[in-house]
């Protein structure tokens, strides 16, 4: 064994989601001497570098005509699917689940060839992956590789946890038997096609019904505890950092004359994607004008169409690890990252959510009492008022919370991450 540094190549989904926590436990890893590199989408191009790590581009399908935003690909894909979040989550399966995996998979298969390239070139001694699928380049590389689940834990499938992506109470299974018959019916075809070529390209066969290995070296999930299902088998080489909350981000002060106003301070995002809804962002904007408190709002690619109120302040980007610890409360679309992340700094939750995993954040979130999941389109403004009003005069939760934060806070995700990563490639030395 030797402690020499190693080259760590980390390969996110092209989104901020994934992307931010690769970024949080690379961070830790660069400044421990080791060479970080990541595998990013052409989009993303630049926005690695000035954080100390190389980046090796790569695209998911042919290039576009005009130069592209960072994760421009599924910000496009979700405004054309944004219809189907109105609808149940039994009906998204097949409106925008399935559609989502396909996209996901065409993009897997685009970019085969040149992951080798990269992997060849670069030589990592370990790769590190947080993605919801197989890239067969990976395990096919000989090379020790790391699997992350930044998502809601219920992608790790277990009998006594619901159906991913279906927002489905634990206590209550009446619901779930349909539910897994609709995925199944609509997901068996597409993932017997993907299994062959996953094979095809040298990679092992794909588990029954689900479109990622479980990597023989190590796996990583983050949740916290208080927040995580009870499960009825074990998880034989996981390790849960619970969160993984970067400090890469930039610090930011509340101007004013907010930061000389009485009241609550209210964070309010719907993510880089969710924040493209503009009739949504403004109802939710305008909601909050009429009370007392101070909110900053993330507002996302569609910044110039929304109308801040005199209570507001906003922008495009905000960097959020550095805003959580100064605010009272987080209204938020359920985002992995933005659920951790709030848990981590002991703020409670108005979950909204739209898509994807965002639906079993919110609910777990409303069953364990760390916020209130409310419907995205339905809920009336007097609804999302009273809300904020219970959880922003709920002493006891806050107590509650606090006491999470300081024992999240005392024990770095990303350090246990960063320690457990460096092991890897040495214990096959």
């Amino acid at each position: 064994m030797t402690d020499a540094p190693l080259t760590i190549a980390f390969f996110p989904e092209s989104a901020y989601g994934p992307t931010n926590n690769c970024v949080g436990i690379g961070d830790v890893l660069r400044r421990r001497g080791h060479r970080v590199v990541f595998i990013v989408e052409e989009s993303f191009k630049g926005t690695l570098e000035p954080k100390g790590f190389e980046e090796r581009l790569m695209r998911l399908g042919p290039p576009p005509e005009q130069e592209e935003e960072p994760g421009q690909f599924w910000k496009d894909f979700i405004r054309d699917t944004a219809p189907v979040f109105r609808t149940p989550t039994i009906e998204q399966i097949e409106g925008f689940v399935a559609p989502t995996w396909q996209a996901l998979l065409d993009g897997a298969r685009y970019v085969d060839d040149r992951l080798r390239e990269i992997i060849d070139e670069v030589r990592p001694d370990v790769i590190v992956e947080d993605n919801v699928l197989c890239f067969p380049a990976l395990p096919s590389s000989g090379r020790p590789w790391v699997r992350i689940v930044s998502c809601n834990p219920a992608e790790i499938v277990d009998p006594a946890v619901p159906p991913p992506f279906s927002g489905l109470p634990t206590d209550d299974r009446s619901e779930w038997d349909a539910y897994w018959a609709e995925y199944r019916r609509v997901h068996d075809p597409m993932h017997a096609e993907f299994d062959a070529f996953v094979q095809e390209r040298g990679a092992p066969p794909l588990p029954p019904g689900e479109f990622i290995h479980t990597s023989p070296w190590l796996n990583l999930y983050l949740y916290p505890r208080e927040l995580d299902y009870a499960r009825e088998r074990p998880l034989d080489g996981w390790h849960n950092l619970e969160t993984s909350v970067r400090t890469t981000d930039d610090p930011w002060e509340l101007p004013e004359p907010l930061a000389s106003r009485d009241g609550k301070l209210v964070y309010l995002s719907l993510g880089s994607l969710g924040s493209g809804d503009v009739e949504l962002m403004q109802k939710l904007i305008d909601t909050f004008a009429q009370t007392d408190h101070r909110v900053i709002v993330s507002m996302g690619p569609q910044h110039e169409q929304l109308r801040l109120a005199d209570n507001m302040v906003g922008a495009e980007f905000l960097p959020q690890t550095s805003i959580l610890p100064m605010v009272d409360l987080v209204v938020t679309h359920g985002g992995n990252n933005t659920v951790t992340e709030s848990v981590h700094f002991g703020k409670p939750m108005i979950v909204l959510p739209l898509f994807w995993d965002q639906y079993d954040n919110a609910q777990r979130v409303h069953e364990t009492g760390f916020g209130v999941r409310l419907d995205t389109y339905g809920h009336t403004p007097d609804e999302l008022r009273d809300a904020a009003a219970r959880l922003l005069a709920d002493g006891s939760l806050q107590e509650r919370l606090a006491g999470i934060a300081r024992r999240l806070q005392a024990s770095p995700g990303t350090v246990r991450a960063a320690d457990l990563i460096e092991q890897v490639p040495r214990s096959e030395r």
